[in-house]
């Protein structure tokens, strides 16, 4: 999923109701997406199914993760 017109429905997806959200995972988006493999790809897809909150409490630690996503969520607050 590496194509312009993809990655503008990503970054329209990544638009969220708290700030805080949209600019980690547009940053994300811009900086990391690429270079994920397929499988990091879809997980982060799959993020933004959740809820502002709980996706912003994923990321910040504050509520557990799975431990196959946490290295996605690393990179996110990374971001």
């Amino acid at each position: 999923m590496s194509c312009e017109a993809c990655n503008d429905r990503l970054l329209w997806r990544c638009r969220r109701g708290l700030l805080e959200l949209d600019i980690v995972l547009e940053h994300f988006v811009v900086r990391h997406f690429d270079g994920l493999d397929a499988g990091r790809q879809a997980q982060f897809v799959q993020l933004l199914e959740l809820p502002d909150n709980e996706l912003w409490d994923l990321i910040t630690g504050k509520i557990a993760a799975k431990d196959e996503i946490r290295p996605l969520l690393d990179l996110l607050m990374a971001a």
